[in-house]
C-alpha cells in the first residue's frame, strides 16, 4: 500500500559542497560526442538557412576563393620572382586551410551565444553546440578542397605517399577546433568584447603566417617559425601535400600546441561549465 506520508524523492540531487565538476564535464563531453548526428543535422540546417534563396549556396565561397587564388597567385609569384607552377600549389593549400581555420576560430566565439535559445530551453550537452560549429564550418570548407586538386592538376604537382600524413594534420585541426569552440564559446559568452578582439588578431595572424609567402624568404629567421602556432598547425597539412612531409619540428610544435589548447579548454570547461546558462 502506498505510504502517502513519505517524502517525495527529488528528481535530482545537488550538493553545493561537492559539485562534482569534473564528472559533469566528462559526462557532457561523452554525451555530446555520442550525439554527433544531432550536431551534424543542426550544422546542415544552419547552412541551409544561411544560403536560403541562393542559387549556388556555399559554392559562392568556392568561386571567391578561386578568384583570390588566381589574382594573388599572379601578383605574388611576380613579386617574389617565383614560377607560377611552383608558387600556386603552396598558395592554394595555404589559403584553403587558413580560411577554414580562420572561419572556425571566428565562429567559435559565438558557438554558445548563437544557441542561446536552445541552451535556455533544452538540457543538451554544451559539446553538441561546439560540434555543431565545427561541423558547419568543416562542411563549408569542404567545398573549397576541389580547388586544391584542380591547382595540382594544372600545375603538374602530384604529392607522393607522404600526402597521407595530411590525415593526422586534419585530425589535429579538428581537435583544436572543438577545444577552441568550447573555450572561446564560454569565454566570449562571459566577456562579449573578446569576439571582435579575436577577429582582429586573426587578421594580423594572416599576414604573420606564411600563407602568401614561403618560410624560406625569412632566411635565418625561418627556424623561429614553429613559435607561431598557426604555422605549426597549417604545416601539418601543407607540408605533406606541398613540401614532401613538412619539418619534424613543426609537427612537434603542432602536437604541443594542440595538447595545450585541450588542457586550457578542459580546465575552463570544468571550472565554469555550470555558469554558461547564466552567461549566454
Amino acid at each position: 500500500m502506498l505510504d502517502r506520508t513519505a517524502a517525495p524523492t527529488p528528481a535530482y540531487h545537488v550538493d553545493a559542497s561537492n559539485p562534482q565538476r569534473v564528472r559533469r564535464a566528462i559526462e557532457d563531453v561523452r554525451l555530446g560526442l555520442s550525439r554527433w548526428r544531432l550536431a551534424s543535422t543542426l550544422a546542415w540546417l544552419d547552412i541551409r538557412n544561411r544560403y536560403r534563396g541562393s542559387v549556388l549556396g556555399p559554392f559562392w565561397l568556392t568561386l571567391s576563393t578561386g578568384a583570390m587564388l588566381l589574382g594573388l597567385g599572379l601578383l605574388y609569384s611576380t613579386l617574389f620572382q617565383m614560377p607560377l607552377r611552383e608558387y600556386l600549389p603552396h598558395l592554394a593549400v595555404s589559403l584553403v586551410i587558413w580560411n577554414a581555420i580562420s572561419q572556425m576560430v571566428n565562429e567559435a566565439t559565438a558557438s554558445l551565444t548563437a544557441s542561446e535559445g536552445i541552451i535556455r530551453q533544452m538540457p543538451l550537452p554544451y559539446t553538441v553546440h561546439s560540434l555543431r560549429c565545427v561541423l558547419r564550418n568543416g562542411i563549408v570548407a569542404a567545398h573549397n578542397f576541389p580547388l586544391i586538386l584542380l591547382v595540382f592538376l594544372l600545375c603538374g604537382h602530384m604529392p607522393g605517399p607522404e600526402a597521407l600524413l595530411a590525415i593526422p594534420g586534419f585530425v589535429l585541426i579538428a581537435i583544436n577546433a572543438v577545444a577552441a569552440a568550447l573555450f572561446l564559446g564560454m569565454l566570449c559568452a562571459r566577456f562579449r568584447d573578446i569576439g571582435p578582439i579575436i577577429g582582429s588578431v586573426m587578421q594580423l595572424a594572416f599576414f604573420l603566417t606564411p600563407i602568401l609567402w614561403k618560410p624560406r624568404l625569412l632566411g635565418e629567421w625561418e627556424a623561429w617559425m614553429p613559435l607561431n602556432p598557426f604555422f605549426a598547425i597549417l604545416e601539418t597539412v601543407r607540408g605533406p601535400l606541398v613540401e614532401g612531409g613538412g619539418p619534424p619540428l613543426a609537427w612537434l610544435a603542432a602536437v604541443i600546441y594542440t595538447a595545450l589548447m585541450v588542457m586550457v579548454a578542459a580546465a575552463f570547461f570544468v571550472r565554469f561549465r555550470g555558469r554558461v546558462a547564466f552567461w549566454v
